[in-house]
């Protein structure tokens, strides 16, 4: 699909890799709808694209409806999207005082990792389902974001691990499901990224964690993941397969 003259929702596009690809699509001639959490960040990130954008939740069903009937109110249609939306909460199934873990914590970062994008996927494939399709048959492109934890997930990692191992399982039915609909559907598996995640850290210890890849030894740009992302959306051939972006890097239990 060529990116000229598409809009793009954005999940989690206000910071890191959703706004990176935010920018890409926009260099490349695309339409941006940004949908975050942060009002301010996602206000800020569609000001400077010339897009638009609206707070919310994307593991809420409302929010979210609303959100994508306003980016087709505004731009006519939704062509792609890319779910960047999410959330890591470390516990360990025992805490040091012996407790369990709590099972809320656990159960918030299912709903949104994991519930959410597939409650971005529902609505979004419905509102491509109305587009007109190009020469090939193809209406619309999503891509997912999972992460290295779901195949080397580490200690403490159970509830994030889950939700993006969640993804990557259902990026193949899903593909299957949409095809008829001539909606492609390709799940990006990201490693350690220069992310606001990794913001509150030490450039000692980020540089550290970039040194674990085996090539590049560096935390991953989030152009990069903006690179993949355009490569997928340009790509037709490119439909319910999950890429790994980490360098080849391997994470130890710990």
């Amino acid at each position: 699909m060529r990116i000229e003259g598409k809009t793009a929702l954005i999940t989690g596009g206000g910071s890191g890799l959703g706004a990176a690809t935010a920018r890409m699509i926009t260099s490349a001639g695309g339409r941006v709808f940004i949908i975050d959490r942060n009002e301010p960040a996602a206000r800020a990130i569609a000001s400077e694209l010339g897009g638009a954008c609206s707070a919310a939740d994307v593991s809420d069903a409302q929010q979210m409806e609303a959100a994508v009937s306003d980016a087709k109110a505004r731009f006519g249609a939704v062509h792609i999207l890319v779910n960047c939306a999410g959330v890591g909460d470390p516990m360990r199934v025992i805490g040091k005082d012996g407790s369990p873990a709590g099972l809320e914590r656990y159960t918030r970062v299912i709903q949104v990792n994991l519930i959410g994008t597939f409650n971005a996927i529902r609505l979004s494939a419905a509102a491509m389902n109305a587009n007109i399709p190009n020469e090939e048959g193809e209406r619309g492109v999503i891509i997912n974001t999972a992460s290295i934890a779901a195949f080397d997930g580490q200690i403490g990692q159970a509830a994030y691990s889950a939700s993006k191992g969640g993804i990557v399982g259902m990026t193949l039915p899903i593909a299957r499901d949409l095809a008829r609909h001539g909606i492609r559907v390709v799940t990006i598996a990201p490693g350690l990224f220069d992310t606001p995640l990794l913001g509150g850290l030490s450039e000692e210890i980020r540089a550290s964690l970039g040194a674990q890849a085996p090539f590049p030894q560096r935390l991953g740009r989030p152009e990069e993941y903006a690179h993949l992302a355009r490569a997928i959306i340009e790509n037709s051939m490119l439909n319910g397969e999950v890429i790994r972006l980490d360098g080849a890097l391997r994470m130890t239990p710990k």
